[in-house]
């Protein structure tokens, strides 16, 4: 593979950059301060709400050493130094009620957010609690989550038992195609985004704000919603316990796993 000259680091969160205890580990956080002190900016690439996002941001100092958070699974990009949201874009509000009723039918949990946390009608789910504890953020009960979502948001999650997943996810594909976008970012999660949303689109937007070009982006991730980007960037990195279609989209897989510093491993080889 030739050397090319990375300029942007995307990182998906979970299961890449954070180890199984959602944490950055001391040899992890090492390698991007390395990576930011030559220049490089670091996009934190999640399906997490940005809310989910801002602490980790904080705890890597990217407010302070610039660097952007990409949340939503791409519905959304914000800039950590001045807090300026640099794209967005919001799920038509009509597909709410129509989202609500098809988990309902299919005897599944969704959520979406509001700006203290996750909600939903389930808050005692054990797959939507996961998503509280994915994105660190409150549980709150609503009694109809459609008639309480009277704002705009960028996504929702429909969060299930693994062994469903598939089932359901083409379930609803049938249902909305042509209408929004429903994808797998985890064994346990379905996401439903407006039609066009994923994360290779909005850093495409973000690498033209920045006059480059995707041969100077590496993109890192795990997760089935990561993909795209891995695909797209000029260095694609899938993790040593990435599920298989995204080891096979990658430029190079990683040996070591997102509980060994395997985004270390990516950063020391292309970019260090």
């Amino acid at each position: 593979m030739e050397k090319k000259e990375i300029r942007v680091l995307a990182l998906d969160l979970d299961g890449t950059l954070t180890n199984d205890q959602k944490v950055v580990t001391p040899a992890t956080r090492t390698a991007l301060d390395a990576a930011a002190a030559k220049g490089v900016t670091i996009v934190l690439a999640s399906g997490r709400p940005t809310a989910g996002v801002v602490p980790l941001a904080q705890e890597l100092g990217l407010d302070k050493k610039g660097g952007c958070i990409l949340s939503y699974n791409g519905g959304s990009i914000t800039d950590c130094a001045t807090g300026r949201t640099l794209y967005s874009q919001w799920l038509d509000s009509k597909y709410v009620p129509a989202l609500c009723a098809f988990a309902k039918e299919q005897k599944v949990a969704i959520v979406t957010y509001n700006e203290q946390g996750v909600v939903s009608e389930s808050p005692e789910d054990p797959w939507a609690l996961k998503e509280c504890f994915t994105c660190g953020l409150p549980m709150q009960r609503v009694e109809d989550l459609a008639a309480y979502v009277d704002y705009p948001i960028c996504k929702m999650l429909i969060t299930l038992d693994p062994a469903r997943r598939d089932e359901v996810l083409a379930a609803g594909r049938k249902v909305f195609e042509g209408k929004i976008d429903l994808y797998p970012s985890s064994p346990f999660f379905i996401e439903a985004v407006p039609l066009g949303v994923a994360k290779d689109v909005s850093l495409a937007g973000l690498l033209e704000e920045m006059g480059l070009t995707r041969d100077n982006l590496m993109a890192c991730g795990d997760g089935l919603n990561d993909r795209s980007m891995i695909r797209y960037a000029g260095v694609g990195v899938a993790m040593q316990n990435a599920e298989p279609p995204v080891k096979e989209a990658a430029d190079y897989v990683t040996e070591a796993d997102n509980n060994h510093d395997g985004v270390a491993e990516a950063i020391e080889k292309f970019i260090l």
